[in-house]
């Protein structure tokens, strides 16, 4: 910072031009690993909505009696969800936001699947 000869001070072009430039790097350093966080995260919530899902499948075999061929309809394995409630959950990343669009059930021996990643969004 300069002094100046009324006694006002003030920051020089190349002084804030530093600190732009500063931020702007650490910008840079930073926004890739939010959006790498992001997508790990939403990556990890869909895996947990298909575990639910399997889970909630196995119960509703169990209770009703059904073969492993068979295969439950969303309403089916709706109660087996939460607490009672049966919210049924969706792909974070799907543009619908609807379960439909989001999982596949198939039969009971079966894992469901996610139609929006079926690569990346995958029961272990």
């Amino acid at each position: 910072m300069q002094t100046m000869k009324h006694g006002k001070r003030g920051f020089t072009l190349v002084e804030i031009m530093i600190v732009v430039a500063i931020i702007g790097l650490l910008a840079a350093i930073a926004i890739p690993n939010f959006v790498k966080a992001r997508t790990t995260s939403q990556t990890n919530m869909c895996i947990d909505n298909l575990r639910m899902l399997d889970a909630a499948k196995q119960q509703w075999a169990l209770e009703h009696g059904e073969v492993s061929t068979s295969i439950p309809q969303a309403t089916d394995i709706q109660p087996y969800l939460g607490r009672g409630n049966g919210e049924l959950p969706i792909c974070p990343i799907d543009p619908s936001q609807t379960f439909t669009s989001s999982y596949i059930l198939q039969n009971c021996q079966t894992s469901p699947t996610c139609q929006i990643l079926p690569a990346t969004h995958v029961l272990p």
